[in-house]
């Protein structure tokens, strides 16, 4: 499974140790198209994690998010309650399932916060 680090905008990305100031992390779906986990960093901008969970949800109806860390918690938290809003302006309603996923860095297994973001039924 490749890593792709984007600014969001097209999804796209090039392959990159770690993701640059602003920028979000995201897996690849098999087959293309929108990213099925997006990976939140302590320096990922809020505003454009909420414009990439924003599209996912109006693409596919879910978003599922990662963060390790307080501070990647934070930002992917903020960036929720900001999609929130670019979402009710097309009368969208979403809401959060929060939970824990173990992820593998390098050799290591950490604990992740894993942050579902749903349209609500």
């Amino acid at each position: 499974m490749e890593i792709l680090y984007s600014n969001i905008e097209g999804v796209g990305g090039t392959s990159r140790p770690q993701p640059e100031e602003g920028r979000v992390a995201t897996e690849a779906r098999p087959g293309g198209g929108r990213p099925s986990v997006l990976k939140v960093s302590a320096r990922s901008r809020p505003s454009s994690v909420a414009g990439a969970i924003a599209g996912v949800i109006r693409e596919i109806g879910r978003a599922e998010i990662q963060a390790i860390g307080a501070g990647a918690t934070n930002q992917a938290v903020k960036a929720i309650a900001i999609a929130r809003s670019y979402l009710q302006e097309d009368g969208i309603e979403i809401i959060c399932v929060p939970g824990f996923t173990e992820v593998q860095i390098g050799q290591e297994e950490r604990t992740a916060i894993r942050l579902v973001v749903e349209k609500r039924a």
